[in-house]
Order: structure tokens, then C-alpha cells, then sequence
């Protein structure tokens, strides 16, 4: 299961702990919010892409959109998310508990300035109804992220 695969990518640090679980669906960004009763734009969603034949991930904030043009400036190409059928297998998680922990080898993260405005944000943890809080040096530190980037729109 995938839960328990962050759980274990987490256990080298021992956070493991901090993984909340919830008996509800954290799925999407509004769910998320709700189940840990805090305002969507803190949780850090996870959007999946494929550029030039690597799966990415980029991390942003709840309220966050993708601006095409930002992308293609970035990463020279069309911004085309992952069909849901390609992101477990690409990426090492399902839609709905995609993160950037405990993810395929050969996955590039990205973190969106759009989270930087925050103390801490709330990105899942490989299933459907799980998150961990952490601030945003613990984000970094875990997800292995390559850059920090500006590609997204409406939260400013």
C-alpha cells in the first residue's frame, strides 16, 4: 500500500508518526481542508506531468493553478498532466495521494513559490485520506525537490 511506503521513505527521518489518517476522503483539495479543518490553499498539492519523457511533480499550494505560459517559459513544453491511469505507475502513487515522498526512482519534484507563504502546509501521504503537517524546510528536506519554481497562477 502506499501509505505505507511514505511511511517507511518517513521512517528515516522518524516523522512517521506525524502521518495523519483520517476515516474520511482528503482527495482532493477541498476534502483535505476539510477532514484537517484548516483553509484549502495550505495543502500542498501534488500535480503530476511528463516533460521530455521524465515524470515531474510539482508541489503547490491548494489555490494554486498552473499558468501555461509560466510553464512552457520553465520547462520548455506544453504543460500535459498525467492521465489517471499513468500516475501510479510513473510516479509510485494513486491519484488522490500523489506526494513527493517515497515516490519512483527518476521522479523530478518541484516546489511552487506559491507555498512559500506559508509556516506549514499539508501535502498527502500516498493514499486517499492521510497528510502530514510540516513546515516549509521539512518539505524541502523530504521531497528531494530539484528547484524552486513560479509556474502557477491565482493565489497571489
Amino acid at each position: 500500500m502506499s501509505i505505507e511506503r511514505v511511511r517507511n521513505y518517513f521512517s528515516k527521518y522518524g516523522v512517521e508518526n506525524r502521518i495523519q489518517e483520517f476515516s474520511v476522503s482528503s482527495a482532493t483539495v477541498d476534502l483535505a481542508a476539510e477532514a484537517l479543518h484548516t483553509e484549502g490553499k495550505r495543502i500542498a498539492k501534488s500535480l503530476s506531468f511528463m516533460v521530455d519523457e521524465t515524470p515531474i511533480l510539482i508541489v503547490a499550494a491548494g489555490d494554486a493553478k498552473i499558468d501555461n505560459s509560466k510553464f512552457k517559459a520553465q520547462f520548455h513544453t506544453k504543460a500535459k498532466m498525467l492521465g489517471f491511469n499513468e500516475v501510479e505507475p510513473l510516479i509510485g502513487h494513486a491519484v488522490g495521494g500523489v506526494c513527493p515522498f517515497g515516490i519512483n526512482e527518476g521522479v523530478n519534484v518541484y516546489l511552487d513559490i506559491s507555498l512559500k507563504r506559508f509556516e506549514t502546509v499539508f501535502p498527502a501521504c500516498g493514499s486517499a485520506n492521510s497528510a502530514i503537517e510540516l513546515t516549509i524546510s521539512e518539505l524541502e528536506k523530504y521531497s528531494n525537490f530539484l528547484a524552486w519554481i513560479d509556474v502557477c497562477k491565482g493565489w497571489a
